[in-house]
């Protein structure tokens, strides 16, 4: 399975089942997220604990093993592979690569035509499902402040250049590490239109959330 670098998964830990919720997880049909390869391959739990493993088509067997501790063995061509739980709902499902900060993402079958069949969508998903919620609301970061705090105009700022998927964004912000939520942000000298912005790594989030011309959420 392709894997992913993903810094969203731990944020949603609070929203997420446990691997041990059988019930999500078993006699689905899970598709293999792969943005490269045309080929469509579907995950079948069952709960005998055989793995079906249809690749256009073609089904071959292996075994799986829920392990407690929130971890899942994969038997599979004389190989093993051991992965731990990272998220799942009833339309996604991400398992860590063990030891790594990668994961591999599998989209209940009912959710992947067309809505849920790239990795940049799920992202996209996840931030609108659990994260991208009204700032007065019960559900936020824990970097946020007082909508009062923001931007005193007579408080001196620092401005970052970050490289987005949407251009080239100038965030003038006032922390003291990276950026936060509330900060002003532009593009082309204009306030940034409200959307998801992809952040190009090293920096720490994959996405932040502008509205108003301001971040909304990392």
């Amino acid at each position: 399975m392709k894997t992913y670098i993903s810094d969203i998964i731990p944020k949603l830990q609070r929203f997420s089942r446990k691997l041990d919720d059988l019930t999500y997880l078993t006699n689905q049909h899970w598709v293999v997220v792969d943005d490269i390869n045309n080929i469509k391959s579907v995950y079948i739990f069952r709960t005998n604990n055989q793995l079906l493993i249809s690749n256009n088509g073609k089904v071959s067997k292996a075994n799986w093993e829920y392990l407690g501790n929130n971890s899942i063995l994969i038997d599979k061509n004389d190989e093993s592979y051991l992965f731990k739980h990272g998220f799942l709902d009833e339309n996604i499902l991400a398992l860590k690569v063990d030891s790594k900060n990668e994961y591999a993402f599998l989209i209940n079958e009912n959710k992947y035509g067309g809505e849920l069949n790239s990795f940049d969508k799920i992202i996209d998903f996840l931030t609108q499902t659990y994260l991208q919620q009204d700032i007065n609301g019960i559900i936020g970061y824990k970097n946020k402040i007082a909508p009062e705090e923001l931007n005193n105009i007579n408080e001196p700022y620092k401005t970052i250049w970050l490289e987005t998927n949407r251009g080239k964004l100038e965030i003038r912000t006032r922390s003291e590490s990276g950026y936060r939520f509330g900060d002003l942000v532009y593009l082309d000298s204009l306030p940034a239109p409200d959307g998801n912005y992809g952040v190009a790594r090293p920096y720490w989030a994959n996405y932040i959330i502008i509205r108003d011309g301001k971040i909304f959420a990392v």
